[in-house]
Order: C-alpha cells, then sequence, then structure tokens
C-alpha cells in the first residue's frame, strides 16, 4: 500500500504545515490529530496548555502510532507557540468563526502552492481550540488571519479532531495537489 517506514516517514519531506492545539481537553481528540496529521506528512505538532502529551495510552489508543512518527513539541501556552512560530515566518492562522474569517474553500488565496522541485518557500500554523471555548483570545489576535469552515446544518461547529483533518487536507490540497 505504500507505506512509510517509521525511519522513512522522519527522513521525508514535510507539509510545510505546523498544527497547534490550544488547550485541547480530550486525549482521543489529540491522538485523531496526531493520525491526521501524520496522514498528511504535517511538519509538527505543537501541543499547548492543558493538551496532554505522549506518551500516553489514551492518546495512543486513536493515535495508532502517529504520536512516534509526527515530530511534536509542548509548549505552556499557545501564544508562546504562535509567538515563536511568527518569529520564524510562519504564517499563522486561528481556526475560528469571527467577523472576518476565511472561508476554508478559499484557503488557496492564502497560501502559495509549492513547486514539484523547491521545498516550501512560506510555512504555514494552524491553530485548534478548546472543544468548547475554542481558540483563546490573545491567540487569535496574534494570528494572521482566522479560517472558517462553512457550516450549513443546526449546529455551528464540528468536533475538534473533524475539524483539524478537514483544514490539513485543504491545506495539502492547496500546498500539494494544485501544483501542476
Amino acid at each position: 500500500m505504500n507505506r512509510l517506514s517509521l525511519e522513512e516517514f522522519k527522513q521525508s519531506r514535510k507539509l510545510p504545515l505546523v498544527v497547534v492545539l490550544d488547550d485541547v481537553r480530550s486525549l482521543y481528540n489529540v491522538g485523531s490529530v496526531f493520525r491526521s496529521c501524520d496522514a498528511f506528512r504535517i511538519e509538527a505538532i505543537y501541543l499547548c496548555g492543558i493538551t496532554a502529551t505522549p506518551p500516553n495510552a489514551e492518546i495512543h489508543k486513536t493515535a495508532l502510532g502517529a504520536e512516534d512518527s509526527v515530530d511534536w513539541k509542548y509548549f505552556s501556552s499557545a501564544e508562546d507557540a504562535v509567538m515563536q512560530l511568527k518569529e520564524n515566518g510562519y504564517f499563522v492562522y486561528s481556526v475560528e468563526q469571527v467577523e472576518g474569517s476565511t472561508p476554508l474553500q478559499n484557503l488557496s488565496d492564502l497560501v502559495s502552492p509549492i513547486s514539484n522541485n523547491a521545498f516550501a518557500e512560506k510555512h504555514y500554523a494552524v491553530v485548534f481550540g478548546n472543544e468548547v471555548k475554542g481558540v483563546h483570545q490573545s491567540v487569535v489576535d496574534l494570528s494572521n488571519g482566522c479560517l472558517e469552515i462553512p457550516q450549513f446544518g443546526t449546529k455551528h461547529s464540528l468536533n475538534v479532531s473533524v475539524t483539524a483533518g478537514i483544514v490539513v487536507w485543504e491545506f495539502a490540497r492547496a500546498l500539494l495537489l494544485s501544483v501542476k
């Protein structure tokens, strides 16, 4: 099935994207995000605040080993993580429903596709918030912008791990799959 070994994954070129989890409380959500990030070979996950870190049996239950393949780092606050990312030249987007947010289907207007023979010129980070409270306002304020998934039903939120899977896929599509 053309699956990479752990060693091949570690040495492979990564999508120029860091996922930041801002006070995500469910260890199953954390594990699920690890698994989605492995699937799209993202650069790293930053675990912030109350977000649990590996090794942890509950994270492993949904990550199924992705906690070993995807690089991760812990920060005491998402603000610290975002400030470091911005200092390193990352464009940071929070996933939050705010006035002026960019609909996810317009993500390609914000990112530069990677050419087939060059490493990414731009790097991105996307912040996902707590299951109840969302992304901290201070983190939204530090971000370059916000992304929002359009929703058409009676609910106006998705589970954080579902949201992460959708958004990471859209970054992969915008950065890689649109390259001719």
